[in-house]
């Protein structure tokens, strides 16, 4: 079969409609954007430097937090920046190498976050369902393991991607409807069969089902043993430990979630909420995440609160 006339191997470059049908508010959008970018980056920056400096927070727990929110810095980063070029200064072309550097560290990093979570819950699993065992099972060497696991999926996940990707010619237009580059988004402009990248990107999808899988399975042993606790106030002290880790889960999978189905089922649905919500399963989980932990856990919260009002004291 002969390829098209105007067929490239690889374009010089792509185009970043931004979200279609919204261009003319573009301006306005941009200001929660750049407000919950900042929170992002003053949030997780402040947990991050409070792990590392408060000798009480050097636990499994705060480690697995710590890697959470140096992921959410690397997300937020890899997008939000560009949606504001676009949205405020149109600057909407980016190189054909560009454009899948920003889809391989987007999928990267949303990858492992998945995996931290999955992390987390077992955490909280060996803290209230194994308590005696909980420093002889999470030590430095076994979270060392866990991170090292995270990097490795994650990197089985997402590189293959960018090659298959790589060996598709594209031809016509080079217009991406989306505010940042993602590997389906740039598949359908590819002039060949691109199967494959279907059925690897629904492999991916199934690992991630695992995730939520792992991630029920963990909260249902968790609920089961603290509800057979005899003590009520013991129960809302193991129930509130858990409060954060549900809600950040949450904040991560219910976008996502949502994204999903209007991708696959709502045909009807009106492509600037397709981009809007697929916006905010990359932009709102970073932001949402340092907020959930620094209000809800007790030594995060007295230690943020010392640093900005009491730094005399």
């Amino acid at each position: 079969m002969s390829m098209p006339n105007d067929t490239q191997f690889h374009p010089t470059s792509f185009l970043l409609v931004g979200i279609p049908g919204m261009e003319d508010v573009h301006i306005w959008i941009g200001i929660p954007f750049l407000f919950v970018y900042l929170v992002a980056l003053l949030g997780n920056t402040v947990i991050l430097f409070v792990i590392q400096t408060e000798n009480s927070l050097h636990e499994p727990m705060y480690y697995f937090l710590a890697m959470l929110d140096s992921i959410d810095l690397g997300l937020s980063t890899a997008t939000i920046p560009k949606m504001l070029g676009i949205f405020w200064f149109n600057f909407r072309d980016i190189s054909f190498g560009g454009c899948l550097s920003q889809m391989f560290f987007i999928h990267l990093f949303t990858v492992m976050e998945s995996i931290v979570l999955v992390a987390m819950a077992f955490d909280r699993y060996i803290a209230i369902c194994k308590p005696l065992q909980y420093t002889m099972i999470l030590t430095s060497r076994v979270i060392g393991v866990i991170a090292g696991i995270a990097i490795l999926r994650s990197l089985y996940m997402v590189l293959p991607l960018v090659f298959l990707l790589l060996r598709l010619p594209f031809c016509g237009h080079h217009i991406i409807p989306h505010t940042y580059c993602e590997h389906m988004g740039i598949a359908r402009l590819a002039c060949a069969s691109i199967k494959v990248n279907i059925i690897f990107g629904l492999s991916n999808i199934s690992l991630l089902l695992l995730d939520v899988l792992l991630i029920a399975l963990s909260y249902a042993r968790i609920l089961y043993v603290i509800f057979h606790l005899s003590s009520q106030e013991a129960r809302l002290k193991a129930l509130n430990t858990c409060g954060s880790h549900i809600g950040v889960i949450l904040a991560f999978f219910t976008p996502a979630f949502f994204s999903f189905l209007t991708h696959r089922f709502g045909h009807n649905v009106p492509q600037y909420i397709h981009i809007f919500l697929a916006n905010l399963y990359v932009v709102v989980p970073p932001a949402l995440n340092p907020i959930i932990y620094g209000v809800r856990t007790k030594q995060i919260r007295e230690r943020v609160l010392k640093i900005f009002f009491n730094k005399g004291g």
